[in-house]
C-alpha cells in the first residue's frame, strides 16, 4: 500500500511517465484519428438514423457517448500496457522507487483523458445541429470522467491478464461486445428479456449510459446516486484487482 504522504519526486516521476505515455502513444497519428473519427462516425451514423428527431438524439446520445469512452479506452490501454510488458520496458518502470499505486495511475491518465475526449466528441458534434444547451457541461464532464476511469481500470484489467496483444484485443471484445446489447446503449435495460437484466446490472457501462441519460434526458432506469455508487465501486474493484494481479505475476 502507498505510504501517507506523497513525496514531490514521486509527482515528478508521475509527470514524467505520463508525458511520455502521451507523446509515444496518444499523440501518434493513428491514435488521434482513431479517438476522433470512431466517435464522429457513430455520432454521424445515428444522427443520420434518428431522422432530426430532438427526441430520438437525446436518446441516442448517452450511448454513443458511453460507447466512444468503451472502445477509445480499452483499446488504447490494453495495448499499450501490453505491448510494453513484452518489449520489457514495463518492467524498467516496475523497477522505479515509485509506489505501484503511483506508477499505474501515471500509466492510465493518459487513456482516462482520452477517454474525456472520446465522450465529448459526440456532444459537441450533435450541438451542432440540436440546441443541447439544457444540458449541463459540467455534470457530462465528470459522469465522463468516472466513465473513462472504469474503463480505463477495465482495460488495465484485461492487459494484465494476457501476454500478447492479439490477446489483449481478443479478450477487450469478450467484454466490449456483450455491453453493446446488455448495456441500454440503444434500447433501454427494461426492454431486455427478464433473464439477461440481472446480467446487465452487473456491467458497469449500465450505470455509466444510465448516468448519461439522466443528465441529457432528464430520466434514467437507476437513481443517480446508485450509478455514482457503482461507477465507484466498479473502478476501485478492478484497480485493487489489477494491481494484486501486477504483484502476484510481474513482482513476485
Amino acid at each position: 500500500m502507498m505510504r501517507a504522504g506523497i513525496r514531490p519526486s514521486w509527482w515528478i516521476a508521475y509527470w514524467n511517465i505520463l508525458v511520455k505515455d502521451v507523446r509515444a502513444y496518444y499523440l501518434k497519428p493513428p491514435n488521434i484519428s482513431w479517438g476522433i473519427l470512431f466517435p464522429l462516425a457513430w455520432t454521424a451514423m445515428f444522427l443520420i438514423r434518428s431522422g432530426g428527431s430532438m427526441e430520438d438524439v437525446r436518446a441516442l446520445l448517452p450511448g454513443i457517448m458511453s460507447l466512444s469512452v468503451l472502445f477509445g479506452t480499452t483499446s488504447m490501454l490494453a495495448v499499450t500496457v501490453t505491448f510494453e510488458r513484452k518489449g520489457r520496458s514495463f518492467d524498467r518502470l516496475l523497477l522505479a522507487p515509485l509506489p505501484l499505486e503511483m506508477l499505474m495511475a501515471a500509466k492510465t491518465s493518459g487513456a482516462i483523458a482520452f477517454g474525456v475526449l472520446n465522450c465529448m466528441i459526440p456532444f459537441w458534434m450533435a450541438s451542432f445541429f440540436y440546441d443541447l444547451s439544457g444540458a449541463s457541461v459540467p455534470s457530462i464532464l465528470a459522469a465522463g470522467a468516472v466513465l473513462s476511469v472504469v474503463c480505463t481500470f477495465m482495460g488495465l484489467f484485461i492487459a494484465v491478464s494476457v501476454k500478447e496483444v492479439f490477446e489483449a484485443q481478443t479478450l477487450s471484445n469478450f467484454f466490449r461486445f456483450p455491453m453493446l446489447f446488455l448495456c441500454g446503449l440503444f434500447f433501454p435495460v427494461s426492454s431486455l428479456p427478464i433473464f439477461l437484466r440481472p446480467l446487465s446490472y452487473m456491467l458497469p457501462l449500465t450505470y455509466g449510459v444510465d448516468l448519461m441519460r439522466w443528465i441529457l434526458e432528464g430520466q434514467g432506469l437507476i437513481s443517480v446516486p446508485v450509478d455514482w455508487l457503482a461507477l465507484v465501486g466498479f473502478a476501485s474493484l478492478l484497480f485493487m484487482v489489477s494491481l494484486r494481479s501486477i504483484r502476484k505475476k510481474w513482482i513476485q
